[in-house]
């Protein structure tokens, strides 16, 4: 299989998709495989190891509370046409295809990149390269890059990318305007000349997830708490209201940048048209907020 057709397949893969929720799973496997392949030379992995160490990863950046279920991609990835169990023709299915995960526990099996798509990947730095950014930019936002990244043991550096999800260019200047160019959060409204610094135009509901570019999905934050939105610290009630996950937590920074602001109003837009809107808010609270709200 040539490098083209291997990123086409990357880009649409056959993830879950009903009423917006997100199923990060297969994409981090994924990720979780090109890890291995770049410090292990590893071409299979057990099922133990998705057990005891991919499980993690899965919990950290899928959406909150909903059961990790990592015997699903290990399996699934099949269907793709990247990925091969060992002696899969040994399990029976059941009438949604999968085998019994407690057959996967007792009989172990490995899987990974089909040898050929492996062995293509790793000689190939440069699709090496392109593979991991592909994944990342398809299927995840630009600020939990970094943090996936060194979740399955890459280089941060090898996700600095010219691969780039397409969207409205003049969305965040939108979104600064409506702002008034400061944190709807904290206020931040540092420039440099007349150029804002770290102030972002963020999406409530991704664009990965098929969120639109318009004024009434996004929200200006500063560069922290766009972060700390994005990996579910915090959300947006519906009444505006800045809410605090009782999953955060920490000393110095926790109660400056988050604990300050809870059950506080967000700096609202200039014009009612501009607030978010309700389904938006209520898909990030499902799909990225952590935890509860705290008391």
């Amino acid at each position: 299989m040539d490098s083209g057709k291997i990123i086409e397949i990357l880009k649409h893969l056959s993830v879950f998709q009903r009423d917006g929720k997100r199923a990060p799973h297969k994409p981090l496997l994924l990720l979780f495989a090109l890890g291995r392949m770049l410090n292990r030379n590893q071409r299979l992995i057990s099922f133990s190891e998705i057990e005891s160490e991919f499980k993690n990863i899965l919990a950290s950046f899928s959406p909150w509370n909903r059961a990790y279920r990592p015997e699903f991609p290990f399996w699934r990835l099949k269907s793709d046409g990247l990925w091969s169990v060992e002696n899969e023709q040994n399990f029976t299915l059941n009438s949604s295809g999968d085998p019994l995960k407690s057959d996967l526990v007792k009989m172990n099996p490995s899987a990974g990149f089909k040898t050929e798509i492996y062995e293509t990947i790793k000689n190939d730095r440069v699709l090496l390269k392109t593979t991991v950014e592909t994944i990342l930019t398809t299927y995840f936002p630009s600020t939990i890059h970094e943090d996936i990244l060194q979740a399955v043991g890459l280089d941060a550096n090898i996700g600095n990318s010219s691969v780039r999800q397409e969207r409205d260019i003049n969305f965040r200047d939108k979104i600064l305007k409506a702002y008034e160019y400061k944190c709807s959060i904290c206020g931040f409204d540092v420039r440099l000349g007349n150029q804002p610094i770290a102030l972002e135009a963020a999406h409530i509901k991704w664009v990965q997830a098929g969120g639109p570019c318009i004024e009434e999905n996004g929200v200006a934050l500063c560069a922290m708490h766009h972060k700390l939105f994005d990996r579910g610290a915090f959300s947006i009630s519906t009444e505006m209201k800045i809410m605090v996950s009782d999953e955060a937590n920490g000393s110095l920074g926790f109660n400056e940048w988050l604990m300050s602001f809870h059950r506080k109003d967000i700096r609202r837009p200039q014009r009612a048209t501009s607030y978010p809107k309700e389904e938006f808010i209520s898909w990030h609270i499902r799909e990225v907020f952590r935890g509860e709200y705290r008391n």
